[in-house]
C-alpha cells in the first residue's frame, strides 16, 4: 500500500476509535523506538517466544525478528497477551541460510549485530556501547547462539551470574537486556524514536488491529477512490 494511501486512510480508520483511544495510541508510539531490535533464532518454546514479544511492547522495543530454522514461530497468547498486535515481527524462513540472511539484512540497515554469550571479549549491560543501534541476538533454549552468529557478530553481552546454574531462561535474559539497554538509550541516545515514517506505518497498523472489520472498511474506502 502506498505512502499516500495510508496518509488518506489514517483520519477514516481514526473516525471509528475514540478520542481517548487515538489519544493513548498516539502516547504509546511517542515511545516506540527502532534504535534496539531483538532477533530470537530458532527459538522452539512457545511460552518463551510470546514472554519475549511481551517484554518487547512493555519496553517500548519495536521491532523483532525471527530466525526460522528448523522451529516455527508460535506464539501463546495466554502469555503474550496481544503483545503482537503492536510489534512489527519479521520473520526469516525463505533463505538456505535463514541466520545469515537475517543478519546481512540488518546490517545492510546499519544495524551492528550483539550476541548475547559469554565471550573473552564480551561487554556487561552498563558497559555495552549502545550510541549506535543494534540487534540483540538470543539463541536456542538449549544450544545458544549459532556459529553463524557468532561469526557475525560486532560485539558480544553477558549478563553476569553469581550461582551454580550457568544461563537464564531466554524469556528471563531478554527481560533483563531490554529494561537494562532502553534504560541506557533512552537517557543517552537523543534519536532513539522511530522515524517520522516509521510512527506513520506503525500508527496505521495499530488502527487497523484497533477498528473492528478494518481490512473490509480499507477495502470500501479505496474502493470509492477509483
Amino acid at each position: 500500500m502506498s505512502e499516500l494511501q495510508i496518509h488518506d486512510l489514517i483520519p477514516y480508520l481514526e473516525g471509528f476509535i475514540t478520542d481517548k483511544r487515538k489519544a493513548r495510541l498516539q502516547q504509546v508510539l511517542s515511545q516506540r523506538s527502532g534504535h534496539m531490535r531483538i532477533v530470537l533464532e530458532n527459538v522452539y518454546q512457545a511460552h518463551n517466544t510470546s514472554a519475549v514479544l511481551r517484554s518487547c511492547d512493555c519496553f517500548g522495543v519495536q521491532h523483532v525478528h525471527f530466525i526460522e530454522n528448523n522451529n516455527a514461530l508460535k506464539i501463546s497468547e495466554d502469555v503474550a497477551l496481544g503483545s503482537s498486535n503492536w510489534l512489527s515481527i519479521h520473520r526469516h524462513k525463505h533463505a538456505e541460510n535463514n541466520t545469515l540472511e537475517a543478519l546481512t539484512s540488518l546490517k545492510k540497515e546499519g544495524y551492528k549485530i550483539v550476541a548475547t554469550s559469554p565471550h573473552k571479549n564480551d561487554f556487561t549491560l552498563n558497559e555495552l556501547p549502545v550510541e549506535h543501534k543494534f540487534a540483540l541476538v538470543f539463541g536456542t533454549e538449549l544450544e545458544g547462539i549459532s556459529e553463524e552468529v557468532v561469526k557475525s557478530a560486532d560485539a558480544f553481552v553477558r549478563i553476569p551470574m553469581y550461582g551454580f546454574t550457568e544461563s537464564f531462561n531466554i524469556s528471563v535474559s531478554a527481560a533483563i537486556c531490554m529494561y537494562e539497554l532502553s534504560r541506557r538509550i533512552r537517557e543517552t541516545v537523543p534519536n532513539y524514536h522511530l522515524s517520522e515514517t516509521e510512527k506513520t506505518r506503525v500508527y496505521f497498523e495499530w488502527l487497523k488491529n484497533t477498528v473492528q472489520s478494518s481490512e473490509a472498511l480499507i477495502e470500501d474506502f479505496l474502493s470509492k477512490q477509483k
